[in-house]
């Protein structure tokens, strides 16, 4: 498979779980918008961490409301309906995270002093028509499934002259894996009872007619810092409604989640699964099945799909566990198992074969060390994308948008020589955008100190005083107090180090 460039899309959780700048996902999609329609409540059945357990039977979810269909906005608005102070029911506090498209705050409803996040978007940054459909469609998706289990709340939108607020379920507990870390204590049945909430969500989102399509650890929060946190999903940035006989063929989905038909262009509703099942191979041995120093690297062994199991700690995991993951990363499509199936199997149930044995402590150093380095490079992107105008991004969507003559999201090598070729005496100008780019890159890092970085990782939310210092001084190859170009350049290239537990 060629080389590929990707396009950007806005970055997920920084601080409490909330942020709005670039991640590297394959595919800008396509929205639609319609006023709010709430599905019938649903009694939920929570997934707590650390697991207890219990004699709950497997959430079912009740017959949905139709799939709402998309209303015509209004020409002058997002959001097709009036302009609305949002500070008539909430009053705005402190920034929780903030990024390329916007700020998330903490708000206090005024009618019952109930805190929420309220994420603020520019409408500015909103440059083109396939934006302002991103925003439109990813909020009707969380109006649809809102109230379901282990999905945020959506409370509401609301639009001014300069600004979109969307109004959500604040979850303060930080993200999944950082919680996992920070216990130090895990066991198969952990690992169960966090997978069968995140399966929920696959299976509530596929009852109700959605495909998330960007199923992560980093998109999994913390409802609050107790014990017994609710474990929710957050962002639906790339879900779309599922159309019957629809055949998918955009890429879209972050590198080492992707499933292998997305590669192909030609997948469903199949790909949430496998996404599952690469978090699963995670959670039990801190290190994704699929990896490699590039992302062609990554793609090329999602395509290849041996999963290792002879390596540490496998040899110790259940058998039972080992079966699970390989049904949810079965190559075929058609053979996967479904979410329903995924439920019902003997290890994740409640009350099911999973072992509460604890699982050998090495895993959450590998699963400490492949989140460190994502932070990082979350960080590096948001700067980026932060010091780029929204002329200048508009004309690097615009320029990727005329080489990717197939619309698939992704540039190959060939459509990359034909473009150029074709731009002939625009090339100038496509120098420009890819200068701009590189001058960007090197802001970020060759001119960085540790203290700097330091500052700006505080700033963003992304770890505790030891965690960043751990961070830095793996980038930091050469101790001398500062990320240089080739650091950050090496930092950038690199995929998970697949190293031995022992």
């Amino acid at each position: 498979m060629g080389s590929c460039l990707t396009k950007s899309k806005d970055l997920k959780p920084t601080h409490n779980g909330y942020g709005s700048g670039p991640t590297t996902t394959a595919a800008v999609h396509q929205q639609r918008y319609q006023e709010p329609v709430r599905p019938a409540p649903v009694q939920p059945q929570f997934h707590h961490i650390p697991e207890k357990p219990g004699t709950q039977t497997p959430w079912k979810p009740v017959a949905p409301s139709p799939s709402p269909k998309p209303v015509a906005p209004r020409v002058d608005t997002i959001l097709g309906k009036p302009f609305e102070d949002i500070r008539m029911h909430y009053t705005i506090g402190k920034e929780l995270g903030k990024g390329q498209f916007g700020v998330t705050y903490l708000c206090i409803e005024n009618s019952s002093g109930k805190q929420y996040a309220c994420k603020t978007i520019s409408k500015k940054k909103l440059v083109t028509r396939n934006d302002k459909e991103d925003m439109r469609r990813e909020i009707q998706i969380m109006q649809h499934l809102s109230g379901q289990p282990n999905i945020v709340e959506f409370k509401g939108a609301y639009e001014d002259k300069l600004s979109v607020h969307l109004v959500m379920e604040l979850c303060a507990g930080g993200e999944l894996f950082d919680r996992i870390i920070a216990k130090g204590h895990y066991s198969e049945r952990a690992a169960a009872s966090i997978c069968r909430a995140i399966v929920n969500v696959v299976h509530a989102c596929h009852f109700m007619g959605v495909m998330h399509r960007d199923l992560k650890p980093e998109n999994f929060l913390l409802s609050s810092k107790g014990e017994n946190a609710l474990l929710k999903a957050t962002d639906f940035g790339l879900s779309v409604f599922i159309e019957d006989g629809k055949v998918y063929k955009d890429i879209v989905g972050s590198a080492y989640y992707v499933a292998p038909e997305v590669l192909l262009r030609k997948y469903g509703k199949e790909i949430d699964i496998w996404s599952a099942g690469v978090i699963l191979y995670i959670l039990l041995s801190g290190v994704p099945p699929f990896w490699a120093e590039t992302e062609k690297g990554i793609f090329d062994a999602i395509l290849e799909g041996e999963i290792d199991f002879e390596s540490q700690p496998w040899p110790s995991i259940s058998e039972s566990a080992k079966d699970l993951v390989r049904r949810m990363l079965t190559q075929d499509p058609k053979k996967r198992i479904t979410s329903t199936q995924v439920l019902e199997h003997p290890w994740i149930r409640e009350g099911g074969s999973a072992s509460d044995k604890p699982i050998d402590s090495a895993v959450l150093s590998r699963m400490k060390q492949f989140r460190r380095m994502n932070k990082l490079k979350q960080l590096a992107l948001k700067v980026i994308a932060e010091n780029l105008s929204s002329e200048e991004i508009q004309g690097l969507k615009q320029m990727f948008a005329n080489i990717d003559t197939d619309n698939s999201g992704t540039i190959t090598y060939e459509e990359l020589k034909t473009g150029l070729a074709r731009l002939g005496s625009k090339l100038t100008e496509a120098e420009h955008h890819f200068r701009t780019v590189a001058r960007n890159s090197e802001i970020c890092a060759k001119y960085i100190t540790r203290d700097e970085l330091e500052a700006a990782m505080k700033e963003y939310g992304m770890g505790d005083d030891d965690t960043i210092k751990e961070i830095i001084s793996e980038v930091d190859t050469d101790n001398d107090g500062k990320i240089n170009y080739e650091e950050f350049r090496d930092m950038m290239r690199s995929g998970t180090q697949h190293t031995q537990l022992f």
